[in-house]
């Protein structure tokens, strides 16, 4: 352990985390092959998920060795609310993606973002999101043919219509 290190808020449990998924990732790279041979599918995984939990338990020996900083709060320092809203926001947008599609799940995150982190009026937001979203769509959508999830949106139906309108004015 360096001289002077010590152990911020949540440190520990976050260090416990990954020992135990590295644990479990050792678990599943068993289960691919077993111990059979070293040239076996799953040697490469055992090993690197091995590593991964011994260097977890070793840097949680050091961590827990490590006095506690008393001065400082996961909620102030660590994970202030703006972080909590934005992984929230994260997690929900994974969710919500297929069932909502592009359209509407990347607007209402923009959106909630946009007045969550900056502040800003409610018009700038919806503003801003909608010009944002529009923007990548026709980006990545028409300009470059990308598939994004449809969701509630009928959105080859008023592709095909924008055509329709466009082609019948020649």
């Amino acid at each position: 352990m360096r001289e002077g290190q010590t152990r911020r808020p949540g440190e520990a449990l976050f260090v416990g985390f990954l020992a135990l998924a590295s644990l479990g990732l050792l678990v599943k790279a068993y289960g691919i092959a077993g111990l059979e041979a070293l040239s076996s599918p799953g040697a490469l995984p055992m090993a690197a998920a091995a590593v991964m939990l011994l260097s977890a338990i070793l840097i949680l020996r050091q961590t827990m060795r490590a006095p506690a900083i008393r001065t400082e709060t996961i909620r102030e320092h660590i994970l202030p609310p703006a972080v909590v809203v934005a992984m929230v926001a994260i997690t929900a947008y994974a969710f919500l993606l297929e069932p909502l599609g592009f359209l509407i799940t990347s607007f209402l995150f923009l959106a909630v973002l946009i007045r969550v982190l900056s502040g800003r009026s409610l018009f700038f937001c919806i503003g801003s999101a909608a010009a944002c979203v529009l923007l990548i769509y026709v980006v990545f959508r028409i300009v470059f043919s990308v598939l994004m999830p449809e969701g509630i949106v009928p959105e080859r139906e008023i592709l095909a219509r924008l055509g329709r309108l466009f082609s019948g004015a020649r």
